[in-house]
């Protein structure tokens, strides 16, 4: 079994839906150019108000990935 150094990076997704999309539209987003993603933690959750109600979710998250060999 190999020994795995990760290394993570903070990012804020973002959605008008609810906050599972917004942490998808985030981890979507990073497979593009990420490689070795394992994990994810929800370090914060934030929102927008327009005229008295939630339209936006914003949540960041750490994702941590396996540094190549």
């Amino acid at each position: 079994m190999t020994n795995h150094v990760y290394k993570s990076l903070e990012l804020t997704g973002t959605s008008g839906t609810n906050m599972e999309d917004a942490i998808k539209n985030a981890v979507g987003r990073a497979a593009k150019t990420v490689h070795n993603m394992r994990w994810f933690e929800m370090v914060g959750v934030r929102g927008h108000i327009e005229k008295g109600a939630v339209s936006q979710w914003q949540v960041t998250i750490k994702i941590g990935f396996a540094l190549e060999e």
